[in-house]
């Protein structure tokens, strides 16, 4: 999992390095400033997951399996909630703004990181899916849990990536326009 998360920080820094560099850079509109709003609804439901992924686990090695899928299971929801508050923005920012990959250099880079983003919040959702849907069947034993803290460290990176992102994209660029 380690270098899983080494190669995906290397991808995530081109991206973001991208970003930064394109910042400021767009010859028409609309500009960050005009269109973004900080997602702090989204950003309370991905930071407040790594809390519940966090008491899940614990509760998996004392072997409290009810409150294990209880916590395990919120985290799942708050990881869905995460991308249903990416979608409605994404349906503001191209229907009522008229931001799209093709508008200007904003669009580009600013749907490329965040949606890299939330490709990765996809692939966390499912992962953390399928170990909840394994272990109300009865099917997670002893040996899966060092897994189950794998799966749990990518949910952690993908909470610390969306604390650049959301600094990068949502704080520092509008000021930048």
């Amino acid at each position: 999992m380690t270098l899983v998360i080494l190669t995906e920080s290397a991808l995530f820094t081109i991206f973001v390095v991208a970003y930064v560099y394109y910042m400021g850079k767009s010859l028409s509109g609309p500009y960050p400033h005009e269109v973004l709003e900080l997602p702090i609804l989204g950003s309370i439901m991905l930071f407040g997951s790594s809390g519940t992924i966090v008491r899940a686990e614990h509760w998996l090695k004392h072997n409290n399996l009810p409150r294990f899928h209880l916590w395990w299971g919120v985290t799942v929801l708050l990881g869905l909630g995460f991308l249903v508050y990416t979608g409605m923005e994404w349906n503001k920012l191209i229907y009522r703004e008229h931001l799209t990959l093709n508008s200007n250099l904003f669009g580009s880079t600013y749907y490329s990181l965040v949606g890299l983003h939330a490709s990765h919040v996809v692939v966390g959702a499912l992962l953390l899916s399928m170990v909840l849907i394994a272990s109300l069947r009865g099917s997670i034993q002893h040996r899966h849990h060092e897994h189950i803290e794998m799966i749990s460290w990518y949910w952690h990176f993908v909470d610390a990536v969306w604390v650049v992102v959301l600094t990068v994209v949502y704080i520092i660029s509008p000021r930048v326009y």
